[in-house]
């Protein structure tokens, strides 16, 4: 019988879970009393941030021996929860590998001018080898081929297509890590498309800052479609309902379709991607590389860092920033060798995960930011050290944010005895704005770190060696190293003059790998770029070619003819006691007074006791003096998760600035009631925004149905009575300009008064039923145009009627034997003084793309010895596709162009006249040529 004064193992295991929230509460927050129940929320109500959510999970993981699942992170918010995914998880077991191919490469796509290619080389020279080997989020392992990911991305391009993507237009791609994004992000580029990689919601609590950045961002790209997880519906149709243009929000299980044949081919100058800056100084840019970009960028970090078959890429970095996109995964697809990947919360639920990938699969290049080496400083055990094996790490590649030599340091000395070098640390320096990389360091030596004065560094701009070994004077420096090859780098001052060895400005560079622009930014663009060279937006200095990174340029405090960099003062104060570690923005804001520059100090804290906040100040002062050798002018303690992040993690100084300096430092970012209900409110909003768009569209499109009925039955009798053709066509322009300004839409017209005077063919692209209807009130009606048309829509009587009314010539595509009896009609019609008007594609479909023309009006042309006109339509596709009675009110262009005069009337001469206007013809639709 059960001593019922025992406690349960359930009871036992909520009191050690209780205990480590307890724990965590009086680390987070000092001297502030909770009441802890088993359903007390972590975030609500203990204010715990994302981070030490992440530190409590990983010590209950350790404390239970069981796996941190990414589920964990994203479902647990108590006690309760807690131990439900104790009970649920398994507990560390030894997993069995996965047997990565170890065939050799064939060789590098060297000849690829774009990422089309470059995927379709190894699907064609290595189609079975893996390429991925995906690692989910209960560490099961997938084998992604090249086959599989070519196959995958064209049943996306194919379903892409049919829902009506054009060439060059964005799609917003806002998945996390896995096949599907794998799949999407090519399937868009085989459509024509261009992605737009944006990250999924994360918190709740910042949900306002996420609608505003990311309604920035599909604004500014002008997205037509967002593809994401059927559970980010919601936010999504949040965005959907201020953004017009945004057409549809599709999952990756509604792009499931059969590969058809995908026509388009994008150039290497064309936009590979749109890849938007994390905004840590203001909102995001869109930085557009080209194919060119990013395979110039790919090679050049291949051979600087000697990349070779037998080599393996490890990554738990995110898809939608450069390093874990363009390095990571481009750089691997590029050479040919096998990318572990993860998803970032993977590495993050467990930390030492990343290592255990390294060590079982023989991993010889990762990449990773700074806070990634600490983590697993302070989460990696002991016990687990006996079995990795990190010999086989030769590149831990650490870039995208500060780089600490204290960090090299300690990870290379925390993990000696596993066999990593020192000499594998490799800090390196890149901007999106440069594709990825821009500066490699030399390999086969430890990293150059470079002991400077703090003093001569703010006073003078100068980086020298301190004249003492006052280590409060001395800032230690790592070498990103030299330019990457091909590419230049220089130190300018402010009016641009170059700067000699060791004095700090700004960094500017240029190279193939560096972007054009801004995506629909000019004003940025412009910023950009000076004489040739683009702006980095960093200070920095050179010393024997090798780049060291100061500080960003717009988080450079100016005080007492003092040049102040936040970062090592952010991390003094982070240590101090109360202060939420990774919480502290430093920022300078002008005095309104004097127009001096203040230095600022906001710090987040959970402690609100004045007493407490008080000694706190002082500790804050101490450590300012300690580092930059003066107090602050302000010291704000601010709620938990008050300090505004991107979605890489870097602290966004000018929006925290700005919060400030408008009084609103003293904001509560926490899910309470009335955030839960603006929430709410809000997708209510945006559906029923939503509804009443999509009831407008349908309401306008019955309306334009109406209103054609009803003009057609007012004219066309008219028409069929009397059989005058050019009494027709007056008829029938006046009724389509006014059709026209009835419907409201917009078409532009021009180069008709470049038509010759005498008899010619007109030949223009056929995209939609709506091309007759704008041609017809476009063109002149005097003399007018004798329209070919297909010969089934003779069958109806009345048809045929109005049609003969307007003079059409039916035509037989069908029929070979025809042909030139149907040539020979035209070639009549032209000597008798009448003009002829084509569409040489024969019929249009959904999908965009000029079709292959057929020969009839050249010959004609050729025959009859009259000149041929080209132009062309752009817009009718979208007003009106093929299959859809939905008509949407697109701006519609027509414009003429060149006219080509026959020069025989032989095959040889129809066909040269075919080619020539199709050349012409190509830009006039803004359509690529589909008959390649």
């Amino acid at each position: 019988m059960p001593d019922p004064t025992k406690p349960s193992p359930e009871d036992s295991a909520l009191d050690r879970v209780l205990q480590l929230v307890q724990q965590m509460v009086d680390e987070t927050a000092p001297n502030r009393h909770y009441v802890i129940t088993p359903h007390t929320s972590f975030e609500k109500d203990l204010a715990l941030d994302s981070l030490s959510r992440v530190e409590l999970m990983l010590r209950v993981g350790r404390a239970f021996g069981v796996e941190t699942s990414p589920a964990m992170l994203s479902e647990v918010d108590s006690a309760q929860d807690l131990l439900r995914f104790i009970g649920t998880t398994a507990s560390r077991q030894p997993r069995a590998s996965s047997a990565l191919d170890k065939a050799p490469t064939v060789g590098v796509p060297d000849h690829a001018q774009t990422l089309l290619e470059m995927l379709e080389w190894h699907a064609d020279h290595q189609a079975g080898k893996v390429h991925i080997l995906l690692i989910d989020e209960q560490h099961r392992e997938q084998e992604i081929r090249y086959c599989d990911l070519l196959d995958d991305a064209k049943m996306v391009a194919t379903a892409l297509l049919q829902g009506g993507l054009l060439p060059k237009q964005t799609v917003a791609l806002m998945l996390p890590t896995s096949r599907d994004y794998l799949a999407c992000f090519f399937g868009i580029l085989f459509a024509g498309g261009i992605p737009v990689p944006i990250y999924p919601p994360a918190r709740l609590s910042r949900i306002d800052d996420q609608l505003r950045r990311h309604h920035h961002i599909l604004s500014n790209s002008e997205a037509v479609f967002i593809v994401t997880l059927a559970e980010a519906k919601p936010f999504a149709r949040m965005l959907q309902a201020k953004l017009p243009g945004l057409m549809s929000i599709l999952t990756p299980a509604e792009l499931k379709s059969s590969a058809g044949f995908l026509r388009y081919r994008p150039s290497r100058d064309d936009i590979a991607f749109i890849q938007y800056t994390s905004g840590s100084t203001g909102d995001p840019k869109g930085v557009t590389l080209t194919h060119a970009n990013l395979l110039s960028n790919v090679r050049a970090l291949g051979k600087v860092s000697r990349v070779s078959p037998s080599d393996i890429f490890v990554s738990w970095l995110p898809l939608y920033h450069d390093m874990g996109l363009i390095g990571a995964w481009f750089g691997s697809l590029y050479h040919g060798i096998p990318l572990v990947l993860m998803s970032p919360m993977t590495f993050l639920a467990q930390p030492s995960i990343w290592l255990d990938q390294l060590s079982r699969h023989r991993g010889t290049i990762s990449a990773a930011p700074n806070f990634a080496y600490e983590l697993c400083l302070r989460h990696v055990n002991d016990a687990l050290l006996s079995s990795l094996d990190l010999s086989c790490w030769r590149l831990a590649l650490n870039g995208s944010e500060p780089v600490s030599a204290t960090t090299l340091a300690s990870f290379a000395k925390r993990f000696e005895g596993c066999g990593l070098r020192y000499r594998a640390m490799t800090p390196v320096y890149g901007l999106a704005e440069c594709s990825v990389g821009l500066s490699f360091p030399v390999l086969d030596a430890d990293p150059r770190i470079d002991s400077i004065s703090r003093q001569l560094l703010a006073r003078e701009g100068k980086a020298l060696h301190p004249d003492s070994a006052d280590a409060a004077d001395t800032i230690k420096v790592p070498s990103c190293g030299p330019a990457l090859p091909g590419h230049q780098i220089r130190v300018v001052d402010d009016a641009g003059f170059e700067l000699p060895s060791r004095c700090v400005g700004r960094l500017e560079f240029r190279g193939p790998s560096a972007t054009h622009g801004y995506y629909r930014n000019p004003k940025a663009t412009a910023n950009l770029f000076h004489d040739g060279w683009l702006d980095s937006g960093d200070y920095a200095y050179l010393a024997e070619g090798e780049v060291y990174i100061v500080g960003r340029i717009k988080d450079l405090i100016k005080r007492g003819g003092r040049n102040l960099y936040p970062y090592d003062l952010e991390q003094a104060v982070s240590h101090v006691r109360g202060i939420r570690r990774g919480g502290v923005a430093v920022f300078g804001s002008n005095d309104p007074e004097n127009g001096a520059e203040r230095l600022v100090i906001v710090a987040e804290t959970e402690i609100q006791d004045t007493k407490l906040q008080a000694s706190m100040r002082r500790a804050v002062h101490e450590a300012s003096i300690d580092v930059i050798g003066e107090p602050p002018d302000d010291v704000v303690f601010v709620p938990p998760h008050w300090v505004l992040r991107t979605s890489s993690g870097k602290i966004r100084r000018l929006a925290c600035k700005a919060a400030y300096e408008e009084g609103r430092v003293s904001h509560r970012f926490s899910m309470s009631w009335q955030t839960t209900a603006g929430l709410a409110s809000r997708a209510v909003a945006a559906r029923i925004a939503t509804m009443a768009r999509t009831t407008g569209r349908l309401a306008y499109a019955l309306y334009a149905w109406v209103t054609f009925g009803l003009l057609t039955a007012i004219l066309a009798p008219a028409v069929v009575i009397l059989q005058r053709p050019r009494q027709g066509r007056r008829i029938a322009h006046h009724g389509s300009q006014l059709l026209v300004r009835l419907l409201a839409l917009q078409v532009s017209i021009a180069g008709t008064d470049h038509l010759p005077s005498g008899p010619h063919v007109l030949v223009v692209n056929h995209s939609s039923y709506l091309d007759s209807l704008i041609l017809l009130a476009a063109l002149p009606p005097v003399p007018g145009y004798c329209l070919a048309a297909k010969r089934e829509l003779e069958a109806h009587w009345i048809i045929r009627r109005f049609l003969r009314g307007l003079g059409v010539l039916f035509v037989d595509r069908s029929d070979i034997s025809q042909s030139r009896t149907e040539v020979d009609s035209m070639v009549e019609a032209l000597k008798r003084g009448e003009n002829i008007l084509v569409f040489p594609e024969g019929t249009f479909t959904r999908n965009a793309g000029l079709n292959a023309f057929h020969f009839g009006a050249f010959m004609a042309a050729s025959k009859a010895n009259v000149p041929l006109v080209v132009a062309g339509l752009r817009g009718t596709r979208l007003a009106l596709r093929d299959e859809s009675w939905i008509l949407r009110r697109i701006a519609i262009a027509f414009e003429v162009g060149e006219m080509l005069k026959p020069t025989g009337s032989d095959w040889t001469a129809t066909i040269l006249m075919s080619a020539n206007a199709r050349k012409l013809m190509i830009p006039l639709t803004g359509e690529f040529d589909a008959a390649i």
